[in-house]
Order: C-alpha cells, then sequence, then structure tokens
C-alpha cells in the first residue's frame, strides 16, 4: 500500500514534498509514495494580509486535520508554518536538515537594503520582517505581498516594488537563487522560528508510517528548531508576534539568539543564551530560558500592544 503524503500545491511546497517522498524511496523496502495535494485557507484567503490574521495554523490546518482522519498518512510542513502546539492525536517524527535559514533581499537596481532610495516600496507578507525593516529603514514604505515565490519575484520584475524579502530557503530550492541582492545578517535581521527547516507529521502511534523517517531526521536541526518553538511557545499565545530567532550548535552546545520588535521599529529587545543539549528536553528549556529573559524585559508588553493595533486594523 502506497504511502499517502499530504501537501500543499504550491511550486515550493511540492519541492519539499517530492523531497521527502525521495529520501523515503531512497530506503531499502521502502513503499511506493503518493503526493496528495491538499488547498489550505492561506491559499484561499488571499485577500487577507498574514499579519492581519489570528492563529499559526493559515497554512497547514486543513493538513493536518486530512492526517488526523487518515486521509493521508503524513504531512510535509514548511517549519515555520506549523504551529508550536500540534493538534491532539499528531507528532512531529522528523526534521530535515535545515538550509540556509536568513531572509534575502531581492532588489531591482541596488546591491542592499541600506542602497534603497528613501520612501522605496518594499513587499513582504510578513509582521516579523515589517518590524525589522522599519528598524533598519524607517522611511521605507512596506507594502503587502502575496503570491508563492515565482509570483513573488514576478511582481518585482514588473515594477510593482523596489525590492521584496523572501527566505533564503525557499528561492534556493526553487533555482531562483540568481535573483537574490544580498543576504541579510541574522543578527540584525534575525529569521522566523524554524526558517530553512521541513518538518513531518504523522499520527501518533503510527508506528508503521514513523519507521520511514527516522532516517530522514537531522538530530542537530531537530534540537535547533525545538529551542526556538519553545521560545515562541513561551511567547507567542497562538498568535504571530514580531520575534526573530536563530539557535545554532557548536558542538555540544546550542546557543540561542531572539529579539522581539515592535511594528514601527523604534523598540526592540534582544536575549540570547547557552546550554548543553543532549535531548529535546535540553533544546526546549533553553527556548523557554530565552523567552523569560525577553518577557523579563518587558516583551509582553510590545506583543499585547501590536495585537491591539492589529485588532483594530483588521477587515
Amino acid at each position: 500500500m502506497a504511502l499517502r503524503l499530504g501537501t500543499r500545491g504550491s511550486a515550493l511546497a511540492l519541492w519539499q514534498a517530492r523531497r521527502v517522498a525521495e529520501l523515503i524511496r531512497a530506503q531499502p523496502g521502502a513503499p511506493a509514495v503518493e503526493l496528495v495535494e491538499i488547498r489550505t485557507e492561506g491559499d484561499a484567503r488571499t485577500d487577507v494580509p498574514l499579519w492581519q490574521v489570528g492563529g499559526r495554523a493559515f497554512f497547514t490546518r486543513e493538513i493536518d486535520r486530512a492526517l488526523i482522519a487518515a486521509e493521508v498518512d503524513l504531512a510535509v510542513h514548511s517549519l515555520k508554518d506549523l504551529a508550536t502546539t500540534l493538534e491532539p492525536g499528531l507528532e512531529l517524527s522528523a526534521v530535515l536538515e535545515r538550509e540556509d535559514p536568513r531572509d534575502a533581499l531581492l532588489a531591482r537596481s541596488v546591491d542592499g537594503l541600506a542602497a534603497l532610495p528613501r520612501g522605496a516600496r518594499v513587499g513582504t507578507s510578513s509582521l516579523r520582517r515589517r518590524a525589522f525593516l522599519k528598524r533598519a529603514r524607517a522611511d521605507l514604505e512596506l507594502e503587502e505581498l502575496r503570491g508563492n515565490v515565482p509570483t513573488r519575484i514576478e511582481k518585482l520584475a514588473q515594477g510593482k516594488y523596489e525590492a521584496i524579502i523572501l527566505a533564503v530557503a525557499g528561492v534556493k530550492r526553487l533555482g531562483l537563487e540568481r535573483h537574490v541582492t544580498a543576504r541579510l545578517d541574522p543578527q540584525a535581521f534575525p529569521p522566523a522560528v524554524s526558517q530553512g527547516a521541513i518538518g513531518v507529521c504523522t499520527r501518533s502511534g503510527d508506528a508503521a508510517a514513523a519507521r520511514w523517517l527516522r532516517a530522514l531526521n537531522h538530530g542537530p536541526t531537530h534540537l535547533a528548531t525545538a529551542a526556538e518553538r519553545a521560545l515562541l511557545k513561551t511567547l507567542e499565545g497562538g498568535c504571530q508576534v514580531p520575534l526573530g530567532a536563530l539557535a545554532s550548535s557548536s558542538g555540544a552546545d546550542l546557543e540561542l539568539h531572539a529579539c522581539v520588535c515592535s511594528l514601527d521599529g523604534t523598540r526592540s529587545l534582544d536575549a540570547r543564551g547557552t546550554r548543553r543539549v543532549r535531548a529535546l528536553a535540553d533544546a526546549i528549556a533553553l527556548g523557554e530560558e530565552v523567552a523569560g529573559q525577553l518577557l523579563a524585559q518587558g516583551a509582553s508588553n510590545i506583543i499585547v500592544k501590536e495585537r491591539q493595533a492589529r485588532a483594530v486594523e483588521a477587515p
């Protein structure tokens, strides 16, 4: 019987799903793998800016529910889209090795963020990117940008923006790296939690499906993203947060840097921590520790203020 793999139908989502299928098929005795495309709320609702939508399952909910209903056997996600609290009955069974986690600037006529002219139009659908763009360049005009990666790049080429911000990982995976103008320094422009990583979920206790994912799980990436996700879970309460974070390993030590920034860029809080990590529990503890530092500095005030502002602006 074929292993049914649930995925969104975008070019990037299909690349990720095909990569998972390829790695499963490469194992001795592996079953056939069938891709099942599922349309999510995020695919259907292109009229609402992502940062005005509550929750963090905009691109995953329908796929996860198909998994719970046994309509598919595996669910493949960009890990940054996956809620920090999974639907009951699901497990994150594998995290693939991370691609470059940084954000990329794609510009039509300049070689970096600092070189953009005053008032330049920059496209992004991300609350986090809006906040850090305003922190770096308060003069920029930030405009909504929706669509898949090729569509966003085409809008840039048509002159609708002077620049756009995308994840390096998605651009590379689709073979569009030639369009990248600059990779943004993660210390000044920290990426989204788990950016660049692919997660694969199974039903809890489904050993038959999970056995094919053990070889796909990349330990260092799983630990790093577990720390980042624990940080976000402690801070967010289920909604989008203007937060950037990146965990990196050095031997057995894992370092986590995180920053919360107000949407207008005028206030930001940084925290970092290092811990010897041997298991997921250690990584989670690191994420909670760094989140505690941010909360002690007043991060909850920034988060509450931004949520209140978005509640007024939302349609």
